[in-house]
């Protein structure tokens, strides 16, 4: 209830001495005055000290008493036993001959084995010796950043700084009309399927970011079935140099890799499971020259040269049934594919012998100076002869088909990455070094982290950077 001027109504006696009042302790009821005097002096009796008024002796207040503030407790540490996760998965049951075939270190058609780079092996994690107890140092206003947190935030690596700052400057000049074509500066993602983990990201370089080119790198992630029989193919590409158009290039060339292995995803997941090293080869060697032809014929459209509109290609299938660990790359062009075992890093890239070798080919080398019959020949002067108009234009000579399966072990970190990276990994120990000890921990890195780690710079190396990492439980 209240009264018609507003006011609450209290049902004790004074109501209005007590919302000034910090004391508890109760008076009693209040004699009511007798004249309007009496009353004025009651109210400033009341609230004189409140107000500026006099205040009689005895009347004064006692201080309001602050609750004591508890002290912060400790944190509790938890010492319960770690639960027991059980044994490792087994890996794929595969007969021996296909174990053989699918193991790429131990294939006798391979003439390139994996090679280790000049890196020693990582040093054991001992235990930290105790710390003699210090004295606490001065408070100051700077707050303290975490070990962890300064060991990941590493700039570059090597000699100096680079010429290039380290965040994007400028941004690529844009069409109205043609938004479709912007790509983005930096492209990053990751899964966890079966027994792998997988890390994918894609940025410019220093060199495009200072100039504000496109990046000419394209990454593409997808996933194929679904359950146990899923297949997981990261694809990314790299664009001709200073060509108009190396960014669409390099995002078609995906795009049709990835149709072609999508519709295929069945019978490649079949041939991933049974270890049919042959057909598998067979099969992608197919689909990446019909998606290089597709490539090929866009440039004809368009009316560009077809070494103006080309790209290179690098692909990784990943089984996602958790017993099966075959790891299945292809691709053609330049690039680079690491393994990470123990803390040592392995170049497993596949290579292909250019050196011919056999018997003399006719028309090859220096002919005699004259027949058995003694007749003189004409000498050669070298001068080339002009092409038929009835013979087609020889095609300019392609990069040849790389392709490597191989089982993974439990603790191995398989990186697959474009020229960006691999240059500075075979050309660097120090990146080596880095990113072994970022990348041979038991736990795969976050996304933040992996995109950290992937972008360290190195002075001399400014191209795009495309990686995938994927991680062995």
């Amino acid at each position: 209830m209240s009264q018609p001027g507003g006011r609450p109504t209290r049902h004790d006696d004074d109501w209005w001495g007590q919302l000034y009042d910090d004391s508890t302790e109760d008076t009693g009821p209040t004699a009511a005055p007798d004249s309007l005097d009496d009353r004025f002096a009651s109210a400033k009796k009341t609230v004189g000290g409140r107000r500026g008024g006099t205040v009689e002796p005895g009347d004064e207040q006692p201080p309001p008493t602050v609750p004591a503030q508890r002290a912060p407790t400790a944190p509790v540490e938890d010492t319960s036993p770690v639960e027991d996760i059980g044994p490792a998965p087994k890996t794929w049951p595969w007969d021996e001959e296909d174990q053989e075939l699918l193991e790429a270190d131990d294939d006798p058609a391979d003439p390139h084995p994996a090679t280790r780079l000049d890196l020693p092996l990582l040093p054991s994690r001992a235990a930290p010796e105790p710390l003699e107890p210090q004295e606490s140092p001065e408070p100051s206003d700077a707050v303290p950043v975490p070990a962890a947190a300064s060991a990941s935030s590493v700039d570059y690596v090597g000699s100096g700084p680079p010429t290039y700052d380290a965040e994007p400057t400028a941004l690529p000049a844009a069409d109205p009309d043609e938004l479709d074509d912007l790509v983005a500066d930096t492209v990053l993602d990751g899964a966890r399927y079966g027994a792998c983990t997988l890390r994918a990201v894609s940025q410019r370089g220093d060199s495009a970011r200072y100039r504000g080119e496109p990046r000419r790198d394209a990454l593409l992630t997808a996933r194929f079935g679904a359950g146990e029989q899923a297949l997981v193919l990261v694809a990314m590409a790299t664009g001709a140099r200073a060509t108009p158009g190396a960014h669409r290039a390099a995002a078609e060339l995906c795009e049709w890799i990835a149709r072609a292995v999508g519709r295929s995803h069945q019978r490649l997941t079949e041939d991933i499971q049974a270890a049919r090293r042959g057909d598998l080869k067979s099969g992608l060697h197919r689909l990446t020259d019909r998606s290089l032809g597709k490539l090929r014929a866009s440039a004809a459209e368009q009316g560009i040269a077809p070494e103006e509109y080309a790209a290179s290609l690098r692909c990784l299938l990943l089984p996602a049934h958790p017993q099966c660990r075959t790891r299945v790359f292809f691709g053609v062009g330049e690039g680079g594919l690491f393994r990470l075992r123990g803390g040592e890093w392995q170049d497993i890239e596949p290579r292909v012998d250019t050196d011919s070798a056999g018997e003399p080919v006719l028309g090859f080398g220096s002919l005699p100076s004259e027949t058995p019959q003694g007749d003189r020949l004409t000498m050669d002067l070298g001068i080339p002869t002009p092409p038929s108009p009835y013979e087609p234009a020889p095609e300019p000579p392609r990069d040849p088909f790389l392709f490597r399966a191989s089982v993974a072990r439990p603790g191995d970190a398989l990186v697959m990455c474009t020229g960006g990276l691999a240059d500075p990994l075979r050309g660097e120990p120090a990146l080596c070094a880095y990113l072994a000890r970022r990348w041979s921990g038991r736990t795969p890195p976050g996304l933040a982290a992996f995109l950290a780690d992937a972008q360290v710079r190195v002075k001399g190396y400014a191209d795009d950077r495309t990686a995938a990492a994927v991680w062995e439980a």
